[in-house]
């Protein structure tokens, strides 16, 4: 890797840990709860925007480099697997297992419906 390409992930990854700072904060502002919806909606946005990025490169021949740079840099600082799964265990924690089973099984199916529906986005646009 270049080291204008480490550094532009680099940036990217700075940036979305921002962004995702920002909509954290924005979501837990205006629906407090004790489930962990600013996690589950930063995850699903950047598994909806990951899949717009690679519908883009795999069906326009967009450069790899967006898939690189927005893909692994943006996304990756971006989205949160780690703090769902902390997130999952305080549930149980709480003595909220159903909540915890619930936000888990939605975490995967709509993380993964985002994703199929960012592909398609990406691919059509």
């Amino acid at each position: 890797m270049s080291p204008g390409l480490f550094a532009a992930v680099c940036l990217a990854g700075a940036l979305g840990a921002l962004a995702r700072f920002v909509v954290d904060g924005e979501v837990r502002r205006r629906r407090p709860s004790a489930f962990p919806w600013a996690t589950f909606v930063v995850n699903v946005t950047g598994s909806l925007l990951l899949g717009v990025v690679t519908g883009a490169v795999v069906g326009h021949g967009e450069p790899s480099l967006l898939r690189t740079v927005v893909g692994t840099g943006f996304c990756g600082g971006y989205t949160t697997f780690s703090t769902a799964a902390v997130e999952t265990v305080r549930l149980v924690q709480r003595r909220a297992p159903a909540a915890a089973v619930a936000y888990a099984a939605s975490t995967v199916a709509a993380t993964t419906a985002a994703a199929g529906v960012g592909l398609l986005l990406g691919w059509w646009l």
